[in-house]
């Protein structure tokens, strides 16, 4: 129980394998992957995929984090001002999100006890993953409080008060069909059960899952969320809207703090 206790109050659980024997996973089809990818990647990806120097790919995070901030005080004087809808407020900050700050951390190693703020220097573990990305994108929160919390917990802290959605189902291909009919366009979190945590993106119908991976390829990666392993082991699901949470987004904002 002591064990159990230190490995909660440092986060870890939330990316407990079941055995080791499970953990052990064939590669997704390449080619599959790639495509998937494909539908997903904005042009801005070009310049940061080609660098190889780490103090490069630091710095071109370090700009990244720095656009996100003047992205926020832009969108948030053109709605004072009643130039922009709240609508391309949510379309703007997931754009950012999902396709400047997420895909650097592409490829980082995973582990347990995993907390680096660089991408591909150091490791992460699903729980800091989440909440690094998201402190990096500009909202204010404790990255490791957030992290710390269970997967319900954590889904209670980013609603900020929104509904948060469980789903059980006997079936994956059940909790699949469930989870495709509750969700627009845009980008939530996602809880499985007491283990594990992910971003969930629908984009252009089609859902994924983006996240700091305990199986191969035991890194942060984006798969169909319908063909995931991970997703495949669990039948109950917390989910809370990220895009669609204006509670969210207007403390994003008016640079409040979350938590």
């Amino acid at each position: 129980m002591l064990f159990t206790a230190l490995l909660v109050s440092l986060g870890l659980l939330n990316d407990t394998p079941s055995s080791p024997e499970r953990a052990v996973v064939v590669l997704n089809d390449t080619t599959k992957v790639n495509s998937m990818v494909e539908k997903v990647k904005s042009k801005e990806w070009t310049a940061k995929e080609s660098e190889t120097d780490l103090d490069s790919i630091a710095n071109s995070y370090v700009n990244t984090k720095e656009a996100a901030i003047k992205l926020r005080l832009s969108l948030n004087e053109n709605l004072i001002q009643g130039t922009i809808t709240f609508d391309e407020i949510r379309s703007s900050f997931t754009n950012q999100l999902v396709d400047k700050i997420i895909p650097h951390w592409y490829g980082t190693p995973w582990s347990f006890g995993g907390h680096t703020t660089i991408p591909n220097q150091g490791k992460i573990a699903c729980g800091y993953f989440i909440s690094t990305t998201l402190r990096d994108m500009g909202i204010k929160l404790n990255r490791f409080t957030l992290a710390q919390k269970s997967p319900i917990d954590e889904a209670k802290m980013i609603s900020c008060g929104e509904e948060i959605n469980t789903i059980v189902q006997e079936t994956h291909e059940k909790a699949f069909e469930e989870i495709d009919e509750i969700t627009k366009e845009g980008l939530y979190f996602i809880g499985f059960d007491e283990g594990h945590v992910g971003y969930l993106l629908k984009r252009d119908g089609e859902l994924f899952l983006i996240h700091s991976n305990y199986l191969i390829p035991i890194s942060v990666c984006i798969e169909p969320l319908k063909e995931a392993r991970v997703f495949k082991r669990y039948s109950k699901f917390h989910i809370v809207a990220i895009s669609q949470n204006n509670t969210l987004l207007q403390r994003w904002l008016d640079n409040s703090t979350v938590m």
